[in-house]
């Protein structure tokens, strides 16, 4: 992966918190910011996101599909664990 370096200023405060965060976290300052711009920018894609699904929401097909997953297991094949169990403490 190519890095870019990037630069900026910010308050003292505002550093000196991201470097408590930091040695909290047993990461550099510089993972921190990393992670944190990572992190915000899936955020405002993620609004972007929604309101693409405002404008246009799944059709008929793509609905369908949610309702297949909802379905689940066909059968309960639970107990057969503790029924296997049951027999091999039995047997012994």
């Amino acid at each position: 992966m190519r890095m870019t370096m990037l630069s900026f200023r910010t308050d003292d405060g505002l550093a000196s918190e991201a470097g408590v965060w930091a040695d909290r976290l047993g990461v550099d300052r510089s993972e921190l910011l990393r992670t944190a711009l990572r992190v915000h920018l899936r955020r405002l894609a993620s609004e972007l996101d929604a309101s693409t699904w405002e404008r246009a929401p799944l059709d008929e097909g793509e609905e369908a599909l949610g309702a297949v997953a909802e379905w689940g297991a066909a059968e309960d094949w639970s107990d057969w664990e503790s029924a296997d169990r049951d027999e091999n403490h039995a047997a012994r």
